[in-house]
């Protein structure tokens, strides 16, 4: 069994991350640490937990865990490991976006991996520090990565994306209260985004040569969970060309369904899946992604991200079925 330490225990993220683990075949939750909840039950923090697991948050940590997920506020994890060293052997996963950059990945020793497993599979499996990718990130990169893969990026790339308001995290701000949000749609950081920065990271991976510009506004929509993208650009590729070249790219990962139907947030929202939809007009093509943000966007890559460094098929545990209705 992998004993599992998770930090920041009382946000969305670590919420998923307990549902995930707790039936996972193959995972044991050690503890899982919150300093304003210390001793009170999990279900404190997440009501939909009662009756399912009997555990308390604490305010230790066990050093010895073999692997640990970090789901604090960005820019909290290093200040958090430099203070609560770990064993040699412990394997860390952070959700935040303190090691996403290749400037940022390397810690007190520590090189961490970007943790994007259509993109890195080699060496994440390889790996025993990862940085989960941003919700906004994973969305894009994936509709991107193919047509980078092949070098077909050579235009601006416009990008619209819409996310819940647990994107915004468990803490109270203005633009999260139930009366602000509901029956309401904004645009923020638009031109921006904290995760423009991973995001070019990973397309010059595959395609150096790209130098233009990804134009991205992303919004908040008023519903909870979920992120819809849609992307558009030049291509001279056919409609069959491409979705020839994204079903290659992506025949080996599990998590991924490329189509040319009209698809809909609700297909992905509670699974860790994402179904990327391809569009022909003119010269130009859209792409459209939807993923749910707290699983695919975070927690579930993660446990993905866990699978493959302790040798499991990255889809244990992960096997999650959508809401329909």
């Amino acid at each position: 069994m992998i004993n599992i330490g998770i930090i920041g225990g009382s946000g969305y993220t670590a919420g998923e991350l307990i549902r995930i683990l707790m039936f996972h075949p193959n995972a044991k939750i050690d503890f899982v640490y919150s300093t304003t909840n210390a001793e009170k039950p999990l279900s404190v923090a997440h009501q939909d937990l009662m009756g399912d697991i009997e555990m308390n948050f604490t305010d230790t940590v066990n050093p010895n865990v073999n692997v640990l997920f970090l789901c604090l506020g960005h820019g909290k994890s290093i200040s958090f490991l430099k203070e609560n060293p770990f064993a040699s052997h412990t394997k860390i996963i952070d959700l935040g976006n303190d090691f996403r950059l290749i400037n940022d990945k390397d810690f007190d020793g520590k090189s961490f991996v970007y943790g994007l497993p259509e993109l890195n599979k080699t060496s994440i499996k390889n790996a025993n520090y990862i940085a989960n990718p941003g919700c906004f990130a994973t969305a894009i990169q994936l509709a991107l990565l193919p047509l980078a893969a092949d070098g077909l990026l050579s235009e601006d790339v416009h990008i619209n994306a819409t996310t819940g308001s647990t994107g915004a995290g468990v803490s109270l701000s203005t633009t999260s209260h139930f009366s602000w949000r509901n029956n309401n749609f904004s645009h923020y950081k638009a031109f921006e985004h904290q995760h423009l920065g991973e995001i070019n990271q990973s397309i010059n991976q595959l395609q150096a040569s790209y130098a233009n510009e990804l134009i991205f506004v992303p919004n908040r929509g008023d519903f909870p969970r979920g992120i819809f993208a849609t992307l558009y650009t030049k291509s001279d590729e056919s409609l069959e060309e491409l979705l020839t070249k994204y079903q290659a790219f992506y025949k080996d990962q599990p998590f991924v369904t490329v189509t040319t139907e009209n698809i809909n947030m609700k297909q992905v929202v509670q699974t860790n899946k994402c179904i990327i939809s391809l569009m022909k007009k003119g010269n130009r093509v859209l792409i459209t992604s939807v993923i749910d943000n707290l699983l695919k966007g975070a927690s579930g890559q993660a446990v993905q991200n866990m699978n493959l460094m302790f040798g499991l098929n990255e889809t244990t545990g992960l096997h999650l079925k959508p809401s329909g209705f």
